[in-house]
């Protein structure tokens, strides 16, 4: 029986994410019964601003975030971290090449209220897939299982807190601000999609 890679699954994922997905032919297994992990991509994406990265943190509500499948974590709305996200992008990406191509439909994403973390990372995910065009072929989780096969266990390797690794070949690209900042590699693929465009996943 062919062992599958399970991946947790994050807010507009870092480029990281999509080459350990291409490695495995994007055939894999989402992890949804983990409990919360805090300060991770899970609820965070990093994106490119005039001043270096930027994070964009999605809140939960207090009190989920302790023994709580990532299945059932809900989104805080306490603040109007919505529109602070897409006022962000905007201000980032208005002048990439690709953002407005993308914007009215990814806009969506930040009128649109959604109860779970969980499912919101999720439609997203799938729209990036279809930009992508890319098929993926995913299952879910039934259960928690604390060990996995050595080389199949994503949930821990795409840490926002591990540096990355200096053997990995990041090829560069045309980022907004390139002008005032060196190239920033592992940034969310939103800014390799605004950018690059349908040649996104050649970067992969």
């Amino acid at each position: 029986m062919q062992t599958l890679a399970t991946f947790p699954l994050f807010y507009l994922p870092p480029t990281t994410y999509f080459s350990a997905l291409k490695a495995h032919n994007f055939n894999f297994i989402m992890e949804r019964e983990e409990h919360f992990v805090k300060q991770t991509y899970r609820n965070r994406a990093s994106i490119a601003s005039p001043n270096g990265i930027l994070d964009l943190i999605v809140p939960v509500v207090k009190g989920s975030k302790i023994h709580t499948s990532i299945k059932d974590v809900k989104i805080s709305y306490d603040s109007k971290w919505q529109r602070l996200h897409w006022l962000s992008l905007q201000t980032c990406y208005r002048s990439s090449a690709y953002f407005e191509y993308y914007e009215d439909e990814f806009a969506s994403f930040y009128h649109k209220k959604y109860d779970f973390l969980f499912d919101y990372n999720l439609e997203l995910l799938n729209w990036i897939f279809k930009q992508l065009k890319q098929s993926p072929v995913y299952s879910f989780t039934s259960e928690y299982q604390k060990e996995l096969p050595l080389g199949f266990d994503y949930r821990t390797e795409l840490n926002n807190k591990k540096k990355i690794s200096q053997h990995v070949d990041f090829k560069k690209y045309f980022q907004v601000f390139s002008d005032r900042n060196e190239f920033i590699p592992n940034l969310s693929c939103i800014d390799l999609l605004f950018n690059q465009g349908p040649q996104t996943k050649s970067h992969f």
